[in-house]
């Protein structure tokens, strides 16, 4: 790959506009993120700790904000680094930046209410539906019934961008292709995914192909991005058409990491389900070392100082790992994560274990995942008649029955495209991945 085509930020649709020196594309790419409604509803998704019952807890916009933050200086330190490679020319490290940034702002744009339990639950019931034979779910192809179980919020946020938010059916928010392959954490549909951990005795081949990150309906926009930006192509055992990584990807992916490890830590100290010395023990092999006398902080402020000094810590190792490894990331043959191979790996692993061991199994959060999967069943199970009622009427919403037109006037059902089963299920998951905790929760318990 090569740096000076893997940071293109043209758009699949250009309406013949030449890139504003003053407003380059991938600052309007962040601010048409920024404005957009999905990112909005954010603010009412659960990161970790349920909501609502500390003011001080994050949710997912602040936890996107965050992670934009610490991407936009893990971009502008690896791109100052390129820069004095000869790889980017003077200054363009500003525009690796800023790719990261908006890249990192959309990261779990696609994610639906009450987190990845959320995502269970709706694969879940997806799943039941498919081994009972339910009228429509039989129709679907094979190849297309992997893209609902499990449901992924990276495709589903592919999907938001490139065609449901802005400019619907006509590539979505437009992106510049740096920004989308940045963002691709997944670079293949769900089948290519499959296949190739199938030929590789269960296990993912390769970092990227552990999930999946397009669905079959939006697979010519990232066909079309991947190939601008230069990715590497290569072809799974099924057939299908798959890609390398964007070398940002793993900047991306490493905010992301830094982010959720360290504040959870945080937001776990302010429910009360860590102490401070349980933070500290955690953190200080992480933080950058400090002379400061901290006599007089709180509890809250030693803890808040410690979190920056951690994040600022980990951005240095991720930056020394990325640089160690370029060559590597450059060819596509890198598969890790860049905190896995830095020399902070060992402290992260540490803080994954309190993580799955005190904080994801208490009991708030416990209550949270309950109240969730049975929310969003509920939900599936009272809007997908309308999808059957629809499909018996030929497709046509004006030929709903006098219920199923109640209902799909009360939720604003968005119809437009389904045309078939295929289409009816993107339908509904497009419609319950939107939701928020507090919407989801209204309209379970309206049906």
């Amino acid at each position: 790959m090569d740096w000076h085509t893997l940071i293109n930020t043209d758009r699949g649709r250009d309406h013949g506009k030449e890139e504003d020196p003053l407003r380059q594309n991938f600052v309007q790419d962040a601010d048409r993120i920024t404005f957009s409604a999905p990112f909005r509803r954010l603010a009412n998704k659960t990161q970790v700790h349920p909501l609502y019952e500390h003011d001080h807890l994050r949710h997912r916009m602040i936890h996107s904000v965050e992670v934009a933050s610490v991407g936009r200086t893990l971009g502008m330190k690896v791109g100052h680094w390129l820069e004095g490679q000869g790889n980017l020319a003077p200054g363009e490290a500003t525009k690796v930046a800023g790719i990261v940034h908006a890249a990192c702002l959309a990261h779990d744009i696609g994610n639906p209410p009450f987190g990845h339990s959320g995502e269970e639950a709706m694969g879940g019931w997806i799943e039941e539906q498919f081994q009972a034979k339910r009228a429509l779910f039989h129709e679907i192809p094979e190849d297309k019934r992997a893209e609902f179980t499990p449901l992924e919020g990276n495709a589903q946020g592919f999907r938001i961008i490139t065609r449901l938010e802005m400019y619907r059916n006509q590539g979505g928010m437009n992106l510049s292709h740096a920004v989308l392959g940045a963002f691709t954490k997944y670079p293949m549909t769900a089948s290519a995914s499959k296949s190739l951990c199938e030929a590789n005795g269960g296990k993912a081949p390769y970092v990227g192909a552990k999930k999946f990150g397009v669905f079959h309906s939006e697979f010519d926009y990232l066909q079309t991005a991947a190939r601008a930006l230069g990715l590497p192509e290569e072809t799974a055992p099924d057939g299908s058409t798959w890609w390398r990584r964007h070398p940002l990807v793993f900047l991306v992916e490493a905010a992301d990491d830094i982010c959720y490890n360290i504040v959870d830590l945080e937001d776990g100290f302010s429910s009360g389900d860590l102490s401070l010395k349980q933070v500290g023990d955690l953190l200080d092999p992480i933080a950058i070392p400090t002379n400061r006398d901290i006599t007089g902080y709180s509890d809250y402020e030693r803890v808040s100082y410690l979190r920056a000094r951690s994040i600022g810590g980990a951005i240095n190792a991720c930056v020394e790992a990325f640089i160690d490894h370029h060559t590597a990331i450059l060819a596509g043959q890198f598969s890790d994560e860049l905190i896995a191979v830095s020399d902070k790996a060992e402290a992260f692993a540490t803080i994954k274990d309190c993580a799955r061991n005190r904080l994801f199994t208490a009991p708030r959060k416990t209550k949270l995942e309950i109240q969730g999967r049975n929310t969003i069943r509920r939900v599936l199970q009272g809007v997908w008649p309308v999808y059957e009622a629809l499909a018996a009427a030929q497709w046509q919403q004006d030929e709903l029955p006098a219920y199923e037109t109640q209902l799909a006037r009360a939720f604003a059902l968005d119809l437009r495209d389904v045309t078939n089963a295929y289409s009816a299920l993107h339908s509904l998951t497009d419609f319950v991945s939107g939701m928020t905790d507090r919407y989801a929760v209204k309209t379970a318990e309206l049906l």
